[in-house]
């Protein structure tokens, strides 16, 4: 068997572990809910024993080391997860020693943003190019930047929260208590918050139809958006004017070769990329409209692939692998 990684991606709803190739090609994979209430202890303990269930069902498996990513903010030099806010009683745990003394292996921690836009840069959508802004739009947005061949840290890691970006002076509160994050308007639920304003259990909407009666998701916008449904139709509008508000933001930022949009609400891309890109044409300066926005190839397994590369390309930071057939 090849050299593999252990990888996890550490979310507030799932926990994620897979063995993984060079190649970027995932030979294993475990999950499990996320005990996020229960403290560090308690989610460090599901980690380690997901990581003996793969390496003991694949005990022939050449395993050089562990890469993990994890919600921000964190220090990935410092290996420390500092205070993510989807995660009760994380503040300032080593997460990266207690692994490393756990399995005697080199560890390796990464913001889940940052891992995935590793992982789309080397197996992904990413491919080929020298620098990309990835963007993750659901529950919340969280990006991270590959720029010159290299992932974009700043001071302690803590770079590229672009769901905190301040694009307007209106609308609701975002968890971190600002107004007109990026996040508060762009994200999957706030979509979803927007559909259920506008609708009532019992109007006989396809909004409400699709969500028996609850509060509607952004999932349920895409869906009823394909059935034709016209208020659904005009919250896809408006959501895509944000992103792209927000994308322009990023293109003056960072000047990428390439935007990349994963998280759940890609799943309605097609849907969404019009009114992106209109948007950018008429906010963008000339020279940066023509940067392609493109979906996310790897879904859900962007961070683990990233989180391996760390382990399994470390050293070699300007190099992305031929595609994979």
């Amino acid at each position: 068997m090849s050299t593999l990684a252990l990888a996890f991606d550490l979310g507030g709803t799932e926990l994620r572990g897979a063995l993984v190739e060079r190649s970027g090609e995932v030979i294993a994979r475990v999950s499990e809910p996320t005990m996020a209430g229960a403290g560090s202890k308690a989610v460090i303990r599901q980690i380690i024993a997901l990581a003996e269930r793969l390496l003991n069902e694949h005990p022939q498996a050449k395993v050089i080391g562990l890469g993990a990513c994890a919600p921000g903010p964190l220090d990935p030099k410092a290996g420390i997860v500092i205070a993510p806010p989807t995660l009760a009683g994380w503040h300032n745990v080593p997460l990266m020693d207690i692994l490393s003394r756990q399995f005697g292996l080199p560890v390796r921690l990464e913001n889940d943003g940052n891992a995935a836009a590793l992982g789309e840069w080397r197996f992904g959508a990413g491919r080929r190019t020298d620098s990309l802004v990835f963007v993750t739009v659901s529950t919340g947005i969280g990006g991270g930047v590959v720029a010159d061949g290299r992932l974009y840290h700043g001071r302690r890691g803590l770079a590229a929260e672009i769901g905190h970006m301040t694009i307007t002076g209106e609308g609701d509160r975002c968890f971190c208590g600002n107004i007109g994050c990026f996040e508060a308007v762009a994200s999957g639920t706030a979509l979803g918050r927007r559909a259920t304003q506008l609708t009532a259990p019992g109007d006989g909407s396809l909004l409400r139809c699709l969500s028996k009666g609850g509060d509607v998701s952004a999932r349920h916008v895409v869906e009823a958006a394909r059935a034709g449904d016209v208020t659904a139709h005009e919250l896809v509008e408006a959501e895509a004017r944000w992103l792209g508000i927000g994308f322009t933001n990023l293109l003056h930022l960072y000047s990428p070769d390439l935007i990349v949009m994963g998280g759940g609400l890609a799943k309605g891309f097609d849907l969404l990329a019009p009114g992106i890109r209109a948007t950018v044409e008429e906010r963008a300066m000339p020279a940066y409209r023509e940067v392609p926005i493109v979906p996310a190839e790897l879904g859900d397994r962007a961070g683990l692939v990233g989180a391996a590369s760390l382990i399994l390309w470390e050293g070699e930071p300007r190099t992305a692998p031929a595609p994979l057939t």
